[in-house]
């Protein structure tokens, strides 16, 4: 419950900027990108969504972004009767504010989010029926990177993700947690 009173009115903020008229550049762009982190699952894949506003400023960026990651990873182990399968999920939105330096573009964000973990774990010794297990949070996150402007509507990027998950309960305590994520992308202005 609390993360819909959180995420609702950010929704609505970020609606109701995007109605803002603005001029005919490229006010939207869609993302993907493959990204690397330390925790398991260490790789993953990213779609993003960016909305330009306040374009009419001359060398300053400034946009709001949604973006969602989905990491997952099948562990078993050849000899013995075990595996685990590890999911993990996070959405959020953010703040953007960037400079335009030529062909490159670099920028920083804030941002909100949520994340889920699922963990399966099969076959422990006498169990017989999988066990499942799941954990939610919300976090805050900070990132800076750069898109490369070679081609107008079509712009690579490379992004560092700081993340601030302090509410992961006990599923986090048999697997290494790492707060940042490394991520290569391109995305599609239009």
């Amino acid at each position: 419950m609390k993360l819909k009173k959180i995420l609702l009115p950010l929704a609505f903020f970020a609606l109701s900027l995007s109605l803002v008229p603005q001029t005919a550049n490229a006010q939207w762009s869609l993302g993907a990108s493959y990204e690397i982190r330390d925790a398991e699952p260490k790789n993953g894949f990213g779609v993003r969504v960016e909305r330009e506003i306040l374009s009419k400023l001359p060398v300053i960026n400034l946009g709001i972004r949604a973006h969602f990651s989905y990491f997952n990873e099948n562990i078993s182990y050849e000899n013995q009767t075990y595996s685990t399968d590890i999911t993990n999920y996070d959405y959020g939105v953010a703040a953007v504010g960037g400079v335009s330096v030529g062909p490159i573009d670099p920028y920083v964000g804030l941002g909100l989010g949520a994340s889920t973990l699922d963990v399966t774990r099969e076959n422990l010794g006498n169990v017989q029926k999988p066990q499942e297990s799941n954990d939610n949070a919300i976090y805050w996150n900070g990132f800076v990177g750069a898109k490369v402007s070679i081609i107008p509507a079509l712009k690579p990027f490379v992004e560092y993700r700081l993340e601030d998950v302090s509410n992961y309960e006990d599923e986090l305590n048999d697997i290494d947690q790492s707060n940042g994520r490394l991520m290569f992308g391109v995305s599609l202005s239009f």
